[in-house]
């Protein structure tokens, strides 16, 4: 029997669509436990993940941003802990703009025999399967089915009957324990959740159109209860204004799931929640800033309305603070628009969207709505 350690060493959302990947390594009869290295700010949504075992914790200093120290110490601290775990083997996950080579060389050093990962560069015996991009990994792959390429070509596939999709295990009760005195707020049909921060400024849409945003939704109906972490509590607030539900900080990562489950959309930046709403089948308006690919970063396998200009100045910058004055690639578009995309998203059946084997082909894609 195997162990496996796998790394995905950056955010929330992207150790979400690493999720897929993570399913076909423990579906493997061969596995007989699979151990998930993670930073600290994603340890609570890996916690969440089918199929990890275990977690471990460490902060990169080449992939977190703001970067910590690079530590003799904390470097040899991480090979003693994966040493002593002894792993048979190892899956690097990375995104297109990452390297596997310098975790690699920390876990051949802790006696890893075999390593996979994605690499430009020549890796000479820090991998064992290297995969190269492009010419074995297509560029525009959605996240998602990057994960699950990056697991086949370690020799994992996902078993019959996985869907490929993003999922975390349900917490049920969690809202309800997190936010006792709107639990009632579970039963109603007409909830939609909106997320108005971003983990960089680049991906924000204006608090301002938010606030109007959630004042025509409120008029319209809908339960509109806004979401943040503990220190976006002031921007959720005025976001919330008198009108909408303000939860800024009240709830942890389970307690957002279970919440997002029971929505009928959420309205959110391209940002860790998005994500999350697609692990539990919730519909997304999707404010993307085009500072990253859609193909590669939308929300997958659910409906999806895609506000913003894909064409701005910024598009493809990977900037954290928008380089272009007064961020027109998202503030251009109006509460109007993204009320108009909720009304088309719940006009409709919020049951994951079907996706093929190689997921949303071009033409679905191009009809997804785009400003």
């Amino acid at each position: 029997m195997t162990k496996v350690l796998a790394a995905r060493l950056d955010s929330m959302g992207d150790v979400l669509v690493t999720g897929p990947g993570l399913r076909a390594i423990a579906a493997d009869e061969s596995v007989e436990s699979l151990t998930l290295l993670c930073s600290p700010a994603s340890e609570p949504v890996a916690r969440l993940l089918p199929g990890v075992s275990e977690i471990i914790t460490w902060s990169s200093p080449w992939i977190v941003a703001p970067a910590p120290e690079i530590s003799p110490d904390d470097i040899e601290a991480l090979r003693a802990e994966i040493a002593r775990r002894e792993f048979d083997e190892a899956v690097i996950f990375t995104s297109f703009h990452q390297s596997p080579l310098p975790l690699a060389l920390i876990l051949r050093l802790a006696g890893i025999r075999r390593i996979t990962g994605v690499s430009t560069d020549y890796a000479g015996s820090l991998l064992d399967v290297r995969i190269r991009p492009v010419e074995e990994l297509p560029d525009d792959l959605p996240e998602a089915e990057r994960s699950t390429h990056i697991a086949a070509a370690a020799g994992y596939e996902l078993p019959a009957g996985d869907d490929g999709r993003l999922h975390v295990n349900p917490t049920p009760g969690a809202f309800a324990q997190q936010a006792p005195k709107l639990s009632s707020l579970l039963e109603s049909e007409r909830i939609l959740v909106a997320h108005p921060g971003a983990s960089v400024p680049a991906r924000m849409w204006s608090p301002e159109r938010f606030h109007d945003t959630v004042q025509d939704l409120s008029d319209d109906g809908w339960q509109v209860v806004v979401t943040g972490s503990p220190s976006e509590r002031e921007l959720t607030d005025a976001v919330a204004g008198a009108c909408g539900i303000d939860l800024g900080g009240a709830l942890d990562v389970a307690g957002l799931a279970d919440l997002l489950s029971r929505a009928r959309a959420l309205i959110v930046g391209n940002t860790g929640p998005a994500h999350l709403a697609a692990a539990v089948g919730t519909p997304v308006i999707s404010l993307f800033s085009p500072v990253v690919p859609p193909r590669r970063w939308l929300p997958y396998g659910v409906p999806v309305e895609m506000l913003g200009d894909q064409g701005a100045a910024c598009a493809g910058s990977r900037a954290r603070d928008c380089p272009v004055p007064g961020h027109p690639c998202l503030n251009s578009v109006t509460p109007a628009e993204v009320v108009a995309a909720v009304d088309r998203l719940t006009d409709v059946e919020t049951g994951p969207a079907e996706v093929d084997s190689a997921g949303p082909d071009s033409a679905e894609f191009e009809s997804r709505s785009v400003r």
